[in-house]
């Protein structure tokens, strides 16, 4: 991403799409020790458009036929997202949870399974030909959660607590899910907090309830009222321990709309790219750390990627509340307004006391912006990555600041170190952070190829090359494309592939 282009006059203000009614199960057991309880937890494939790469519950969305299925002690939506919740957890982890289940053979239920997964029957008329109902109370309710309004695929999700069937037995089949095991919620937490098991806020809260199991009633009650949740929305989000986000709504290029704030720490914290000048964007960031800091927590500074407008738009008003300084590349300090107190260089370590120490490295990775960094903690090589890369939309490069060079050397040196989970400023974690550097180094070759093969030896202009280079591409975006394909003419200029002359680029013959 990049701050906007002038003229381009494409940002509206942010409509949270509508939440799809959606249900999941907690599956438990007694753990066989006898000592607490074990869940059964899955990861989701890494190429799903939602929450691909982390471990959850066995869930979906509603399908229509679900409502066409009766549930004993339940009615209208209240029965249907029930059915839907039985119906998930048969196809994702083959545990059938109704009324006559026991009579049903491995075969049966085997089949059956495949052929819902296949779409080759209807829930409902499976359950009616083997007989079997569905009653409310093998569903326990365990909370709603509805996902923050900053996130384009939304879920308006209620949890049922279901105790695993004496007779069952979990299992996968590959597919939307790589990985389904049982675990116990303290095992399932320490993965968390190490940064190798990465979890949404609905998931985190029912490990910690479970990891302190009483009885099934206890866990309900307080499955049912989650801390820092009003509306049922989670306000307080940590996909692993001491990595915690903030979404701000900024005015950067579509189709992203938000800038990733972070606040990095369990014990000092560090703030990282407050991007929005709107207070009441700011102000959502300020009451997490006002939250944190209630719990003994201490900011220790702002800091900042690089310098774009969508990154530093709450700095100083942020800095100033918080009675904290503000540490930048040089390169970024030259570009803003207000004063930076401490320059970072490549190589130098941010300490981070608390419980959970972090040690996080800065990265000069120029390309994007001159004085663009990365943070890797050095812990779990989870990396803060700025606008190295995105899963919400695309980065752009824009010369003279950004050059195509230098940005791709620093993509390979990011995929070398080795990282583990991107944290980019634009859209969600990415799990496999070295595959997505792999993706955007492939990406870059292929377009420069596109490129280079629409520049003619007889010349053209920029905007013709972008016309042809960027064919795929809504015409509305090609101001935004040029200066990508600009980035590349440098490059292929550099390499003699190239020479421009007069605004006019011209391949080199063989």
């Amino acid at each position: 991403m990049s701050e906007p282009l002038p003229g381009m006059g494409l940002f509206a203000p942010h409509v949270p799409v509508e939440p799809r009614a959606s249900s999941v199960v907690i599956l438990y057991r007694r753990a066989r020790d006898g000592v607490g309880v074990e869940v059964f937890w899955v990861k989701r494939e890494r190429a799903l458009a939602f929450a691909g790469g982390f471990y959850a519950f066995p869930g979906g969305k509603l399908d229509r036929d679900d409502a066409d299925v009766p549930v004993q002690g339940a009615q209208g939506e209240e029965a249907a997202l029930r059915s839907a919740a039985a119906r998930e957890l048969f196809e994702e982890a083959g545990v059938l949870v109704v009324e006559g289940a026991r009579a049903l053979s491995p075969e049966v239920l085997a089949e059956g399974r495949t052929a819902l997964l296949a779409g080759s029957v209807k829930w409902s008329e499976w359950l009616a030909r083997h007989t079997l109902a569905l009653r409310a109370e093998d569903l326990k309710p365990a909370g709603r959660w509805i996902t923050p309004p900053s996130i384009p695929v939304r879920f308006d999700t209620r949890f049922y607590l279901v105790e695993m069937p004496e007779t069952a037995t979990a299992s996968i089949i590959p597919g939307e899910l790589s990985e389904g095991a049982w675990i116990r919620p303290e095992d399932a937490l320490s993965r968390w907090s190490d940064g190798t098991a990465l979890l949404h806020p609905p998931a985190q809260h029912a490990l910690q309830v479970l990891s302190e199991f009483k009885d099934e009633s206890d866990a309900r009650a307080r499955l049912n009222t989650p801390p820092y949740c009003p509306g049922y929305v989670a306000q307080r989000i940590e996909f692993q321990r001491g990595v915690r986000v903030v979404a701000l709504e900024t005015p950067t290029l579509p189709p992203a709309t938000h800038t990733n704030a972070y606040v990095l720490g369990t014990g000092d914290l560090l703030i990282v790219d407050p991007g929005s000048s709107d207070v009441k964007q700011y102000a959502k960031l300020l009451s997490l750390v006002a939250s944190l800091k209630s719990e003994g927590m201490r900011p220790l500074a702002v800091v900042l990627t690089h310098h774009h407008g969508d990154h530093v738009g709450g700095a100083l008003a942020v800095k100033e509340r918080l009675g904290i300084p503000l540490w930048c590349h040089a390169r970024t300090a030259d570009r803003l307004d207000f004063q930076a107190e401490r320059l970072l260089e490549d190589g130098e370590v941010l300490e981070l006391g608390g419980p959970l120490p972090q040690r996080w490295r800065v990265l000069h990775t120029p390309g994007h912006a001159q004085g663009h960094v990365c943070l890797v903690d050095s812990r779990s090589k989870a990396a803060v990555v700025g606008d190295m890369v995105a899963s919400v939309g695309s980065i752009v490069i824009d010369p003279p600041e950004g050059n195509m060079v230098d940005y791709l050397t620093q993509l390979r040196r990011l995929r070398d170190w080795p990282v583990t989970t991107l944290y980019p400023a634009h859209g969600a974690p990415v799990p496999d952070g070295p595959r997505k550097l792999d993706e955007y180094l492939h990406h870059r070759a292929q377009r420069e190829a596109i490129i280079l093969e629409a520049v003619p030896e007889t010349g053209a202009t920029l905007a013709e090359v972008v016309a042809t280079a960027y064919a795929d591409t809504p015409p509305l975006l090609h101001p935004v494309a040029e200066r990508s394909a600009l980035a590349t003419l440098e490059k292929l200029v550099a390499e003699g592939r190239v020479r421009e002359e007069s605004f006019s680029w011209f391949r080199v013959g063989a």
